[in-house]
């Protein structure tokens, strides 16, 4: 058996699961701080918001573009030139 067959036929192991029995759960780096409750209500809710987006989407870091998408998200438009 050629050594990259003997390594395809290895369990997939993914190292970012916190569910792997005998290891210790590894704190997740934060983008931004990890506590809110310094910020007004509006930025907490903004700062929430990414937080979860980044967890539902297994992501540490989020760009421009995805930052936005959850701003939207939570209603903001940008307002009419007068």
């Amino acid at each position: 058996m050629s050594p990259v067959a003997a390594e395809s036929s290895q369990a997939f192991v993914d190292r970012r699961d916190n569910a792997i029995p005998g290891m210790a759960p590894v704190r997740e780096r934060r983008q931004f701080a990890n506590s809110h409750s310094d910020l007004p209500p509006e930025a907490r809710e903004l700062a929430m918001a990414i937080d979860q987006y980044k967890l539902h989407h297994r992501r540490r870091f989020i760009n421009y573009e995805e930052m936005l998408m959850v701003i939207k998200s939570l209603g903001y438009r940008k307002a009419a030139d007068a």
